[in-house]
């Protein structure tokens, strides 16, 4: 028998705000979900809380235990190094890719987000999200759908990690000025350099997550 709609719906709701909570370590890394507590904060039957948990898990965003326990999984700094890695290389890609596609209007645009950028470098939250806007319209310009897949699927695994990647303002000005030399690259049409400036920036981003998580009580070794 299939599922109702309102049942769906619910499960999604309940799925999409626990996901904003995970992600943006509201619910803390090694906490964990107890079904009768959650289904009354989120004020719904546990029914649509048991479906949310189980694609959470399904998504590597929720763990299951042996005993039957669900946790949020913990920082860990060999996935933190695994995920960037393969970011590096799906950005370096891209960037290659966008090289030969851009056309002045998508140079324009890139632009247009640089100077958003830079007018909002003092804002954590705000510069991190012109930052992600950019990289989406690298991906967009490239065209290659395969690539901009597996990417926003990273890119949703890594949203924990973000906060750390500019916490610094000094950190945040670099990031900046990185940006500003990928989309000149773009601009002139030249994929190499492009390739390896987009490949060395997420790996830059990479050390500064594990700089700033390292010692944290949020990281496991």
């Amino acid at each position: 028998m299939a599922d109702s709609p309102s049942r769906n719906t619910g499960a999604h709701v309940v799925y999409t705000e626990l996901k904003r909570q995970i992600l943006g370590l509201e619910l803390k890394p090694g906490a964990r979900i107890y079904e009768p507590a959650m289904a009354e904060a989120l004020q719904v039957s546990r029914t649509p809380l048991r479906e949310a948990i189980r694609r959470l898990i399904s998504e590597n965003l929720l763990e299951q235990q042996p005993t039957g326990g669900v946790l949020v999984p913990a920082l860990d700094a060999a996935v933190i190094s695994e995920l960037y890695e393969v970011r590096a290389a799906m950005e370096s890609l891209m960037a290659r890719q966008a090289c030969v596609t851009a056309t002045p209007a998508d140079i324009e645009v890139l632009n247009g987000i640089l100077e958003r950028n830079a007018a909002l470098v003092q804002f954590a939250d705000e510069a991190m999200k012109q930052g992600m806007s950019l990289h989406a319209k690298i991906a967009e310009i490239a065209g290659n759908s395969w690539a901009r897949r597996f990417h926003d699927q990273i890119s949703s695994q890594m949203e924990r990690y973000r906060h750390f990647t500019n916490s610094t303002q000094e950190r945040r000005d670099q990031a900046l000025a990185q940006h500003r030399i990928l989309v000149a690259a773009v601009a002139a049409g030249k994929p190499e350099k492009a390739a390896k400036l987009a490949f060395d920036h997420v790996m830059g981003a990479r050390d500064a997550a594990v700089r700033a998580i390292t010692g944290s009580s949020l990281l496991t070794s």
